[in-house]
């Protein structure tokens, strides 16, 4: 009997990630900009954020935002909330990359570099922003990749074991 050979439409890593990342935007209360951050290490994801109010505080999109000098301060950002996450649970950063949505701001980069983070990959770039200097400065590579599909490639009709319910 002859075996089927299956397609397989598995993701890269670093698509992975990256698709995870705009999922996790998802989630922010920002409407400025929805970031997604997820911080990884050996193929592991250790923690994600996006950007959105401190606890306890009114969210952007329900009170407006908070400018100063052009950025909304009442907004934490992707990353800064996913160091926070690993803060909050005991779990180290160092060594681990950051797929991050947009490229981050000069805070979150500095952010990032003293927390460990050995790389940073991006599909988006961000407005006024050091952070390609200081991630240059501290010999982080920042890699930009193409935006990944939107799609999400899960056929549950096409597996056999599976029962979709009505």
């Amino acid at each position: 009997m002859e075996s089927k050979k299956s397609v397989s439409h598995r993701p890269s890593w670093d698509t992975y990630f990256l698709k995870v990342a705009m999922l996790v935007s998802e989630r922010a209360t920002c409407p400025r900009m929805h970031c997604g951050c997820v911080l990884v290490k050996d193929k592991q994801i250790l923690a994600t954020g996006y950007n959105g109010s401190i606890p306890g505080d009114d969210h952007c999109e329900d009170v407006g935002c908070m400018i100063e000098d052009n950025h909304c301060i009442r907004t934490i950002h992707a990353e800064m909330n996913a160091i926070l996450q690993c803060s909050a649970h005991g779990v180290s950063t160092q060594g681990a990359t950051a797929y991050v949505t947009n490229m981050p701001c000069t805070n979150c980069a500095k952010a990032l570099i003293t927390a460990g983070i050995k790389e940073v990959i991006i599909f988006s770039d961000y407005h006024d922003t050091k952070a390609e200097e200081f991630f240059k400065i501290a010999k982080v590579p920042l890699i930009r990749l193409e935006k990944p599909s939107n799609e999400i490639n899960y056929d549950l009709s096409s597996f056999t074991s599976a029962v979709i319910i009505k």
